[in-house]
């Protein structure tokens, strides 16, 4: 199955994420792919969407809400259609400057199709005058700044002329001691290397090797895809001997081979079930940090066989 290759454009509001997406929709052009762009603006009228107006890029906007929140049934919807009806090669999310990392990721990877996602990375623009300053802006801004930077594979520091060298020299450490494994670069206007950001990979995988190095960990996601049906009882022992960085997981499971499944959702330790009216799926998409999943992966297996084990018997 061919997977769309998706990038996460974060960052502040005013900080360069669009002018970073202008280049990266230049590039595109160059390389003649098949390009998807969803843009998520918290008032009702996009201003920037006009820097993505080309008949050859499917344009989706996400309007009057964060797209973590309000508007992600939506989104689910309008990532549905591009990938049945336009089958993108590649996707740009650009997020509104409020968001969450943590948030656009569970956001994005619906168990609907997250197989079919190759997610690069996390792109953070930041603006160095606003980090310099943040002091100044109230601490839940603060904190959203500090999360967008620490979840990042991939930062842009802007208006580099406007800071001293040792403002400069101050940001870099700032930044590198909160979010050691991110490549971090200066620049003025979201000035990049394209090739840099296309070498990016964030570890999505459904065959997720444990052999990479540790330092490559940040942000992670895992699909696993169910067979058939597991235990009720063994699953939620599987929940509560969960690592404390797995921050989310979502998805469809059965619990008995006649039934229909259950959306199952897990965030913040707490679990949620309904049950479905059809088969759907039976992906389960988990998300967390410095997170090696073939442990859980192993634990999954090893439900669906004792299941099967026991209803053979």
């Amino acid at each position: 199955m061919h997977n769309t290759e998706v990038y996460i454009l974060s960052g502040f509001l005013g900080s360069g994420k669009t002018t970073l997406l202008k280049r990266l929709l230049e590039n595109e052009r160059l390389l003649g792919r098949k390009t998807a762009v969803m843009m998520n603006e918290l008032g009702k009228v996009s201003i920037d969407s006009e820097v993505a107006r080309d008949e050859d890029i499917a344009l989706k906007e996400l309007l009057g809400g964060c797209i973590c929140c309000s508007i992600q049934d939506k989104l689910e919807a309008q990532l549905q259609g591009l990938l049945i009806n336009e089958k993108p090669e590649v996707i740009y999310i650009e997020t509104t400057g409020a968001a969450h990392p943590v948030e656009v990721l569970d956001a994005i990877l619906s168990p609907l199709f997250a197989d079919q996602f190759t997610i690069k990375g996390i792109v953070t623009t930041v603006d160095g005058l606003r980090w310099r300053d943040r002091t100044a802006v109230g601490p839940q801004l603060q904190q959203l700044l500090l999360e967008q930077v620490r979840h990042a594979d991939f930062i842009l520091i802007n208006k580099m002329d406007e800071l001293s060298e040792s403002e400069q020299a101050k940001i870099i450490f700032e930044i590198q001691g909160i979010n050691p494994v991110a490549r971090c670069l200066f620049t003025n206007f979201s000035q990049v290397a394209i090739d840099e950001l296309r070498k990016l990979t964030l570890s999505f995988d459904k065959k997720t090797s444990s052999s990479f190095s540790k330092k490559a960990l940040n942000l992670t996601t895992f699909v696993y895809q169910f067979q058939g049906p597991i235990s009720h009882v063994e699953f939620e022992e599987f929940l509560m001997d969960l690592p404390e960085m797995i921050y989310r997981i979502k998805g469809y499971v059965k619990f008995d081979a006649s039934s229909k499944p259950y959306l199952f959702q897990y965030s913040y330790g707490m679990p949620f079930y309904m049950k479905e009216e059809m088969n759907l799926p039976l992906n389960l998409v988990l998300i967390g940090e410095n997170i090696y999943w073939s442990e859980s992966e192993a634990k999954l297996k090893k439900l669906e066989n004792d299941f099967k084990i026991q209803t053979e018997k």
